[in-house]
């Protein structure tokens, strides 16, 4: 490594990764819920031991019904698993349903009518980051969003079949290069996972691989001295559930930032996304957290920004308010960036779900490919950065 340049590098994972398959069922099991019953109160976790076996339990009280077998089978099936080699295969998936009702002692903190002040309180204790920094497009850090966009490739090149050996697990990993400064310089080296049929030479996918997948996602960012690590112990046959048990919200660092970049870190509160409605602040705080933070951003207001919010089960106000723009602010401090957010923007948990509209079935799609730099989602707007100049 060059004196003075720095390295960091982040992952992603395609959609038949198991922990990211659990993650998938549990937020469709939360669309399902919300697509019938807006106020319905989901904590939904999945487990992929292996086999044929999916287990579905956690916390559900809605007026609606939801077929937990058939979402199982049906995002099983979307993410490629059709093949009994494959070690799962949604014709013969067991599925247990392990839910239960909401504990009353959560609902109590959540409903109105149990909170003195009327209001509705946050689900849960905790602490949630919001992160930006101006290196990619979608003002994410330049490791994480190059990672995700291998990873959708890798997805896309198989679904495609053009790959036709290739199966559903996958893994993508990007080291970016940096100058002292911070500048991102270019890709140093990438990895690349791909589950395959047996019998498939190495030297094949290698090719497919840097052709059809790194190539076409990462362009001119690639140079002659980056290094290309394809299925690196020579071979990935065994994959998904069955060569690695899945769970629910053991990706949240893909879900999120990517840990950052050389000269910033993102922190994460520890709480997953998936599988939980809008009224659990891990979700709804840290989708307020990265608004603010990427508002800042796209104001010019600082060259990177981290925020943190953190609530008391109960209560709706937050109990904390920080802004950290790790010396790249450009004017306002940091306390009065915070002080601005705080008298601007939504923080209570019902105002945060009535500005973003998070009632609606909307959360399958970030089960995957980050929940973050996806001009998809509403908290991914720009249409504060006026109001906090």
């Amino acid at each position: 490594m060059t004196s003075g340049k720095r390295l960091f590098s982040s992952e992603s994972v395609t959609i038949g990764h198991p922990d990211k398959l659990c993650d998938q069922i549990s937020d469709a099991v939360l669309d399902n819920v919300l697509r019938q019953d807006p106020e319905g109160r989901v904590a939904c976790e999945t487990f992929a031991p292996g086999g044929s076996l999916i287990l579905v339990g956690g916390e559900i009280t809605t007026t609606g019904w939801v077929d937990i077998e058939a979402v199982a089978r049906e995002v099983v099936r979307g993410a490629g698993y059709t093949d009994p080699d494959y070690g799962l295969d949604e014709k013969t998936l067991i599925v247990n349903n392990l839910i239960k009702a909401q504990s009353p002692d959560i609902a109590r903190g959540i409903n109105a009518d149990g909170n003195a002040g009327r209001e509705q309180g946050a689900g849960d204790s905790g602490l949630f980051f919001g992160f930006a920094v101006d290196e990619a497009d979608e003002y994410m850090p330049l490791p994480i969003a190059l990672a995700h966009r291998l990873a959708r490739r890798l997805e896309e090149t198989r679904k495609a079949g053009s790959t036709p050996y290739l199966r559903p697990d996958g893994k993508a990993q990007v080291t970016v290069e940096y100058a002292g400064d911070g500048a991102p310089l270019g890709v140093h080296a990438v990895v690349v996972s791909a589950q395959h049929d047996p019998g498939i030479d190495q030297s094949r996918i290698e090719n497919d691989i840097r052709e059809r997948v790194i190539l076409p996602a990462l362009g001119e960012r690639i140079s002659a001295s980056t290094a290309c690590h394809i299925n690196p112990t020579g071979r990935f046959v065994i994959g998904g559930p069955r060569g690695d048990a899945g769970m629910t919200g053991r990706k949240i660092i893909v879900d999120t930032y990517g840990g950052g970049s050389c000269l910033y870190r993102a922190g994460h509160g520890g709480g997953c996304f998936s599988g939980k409605d809008p009224s659990k602040v891990d979700r709804s705080a840290a989708y307020l957290a990265r608004y603010a933070a990427k508002n800042i951003v796209a104001a010019g207001l600082a060259h990177a920004c981290e925020t943190q919010l953190a609530y008391a089960i109960g209560r709706a106000e937050p109990v904390s308010l920080m802004v950290n723009t790790f010396g790249t602010g450009r004017g306002p401090s940091d306390s009065d960036l915070a002080q601005r957010i705080h008298s601007k923007f939504p923080l209570k948990p019902d105002e945060i779900i009535r500005y973003f509209d998070l009632k609606k079935p909307i959360y399958l799609p970030a089960a995957v490919y980050g929940h973050f730099g996806r001009p998809e989602f509403p908290w991914e707007r720009t249409d504060a950065a006026d109001l906090l100049k």
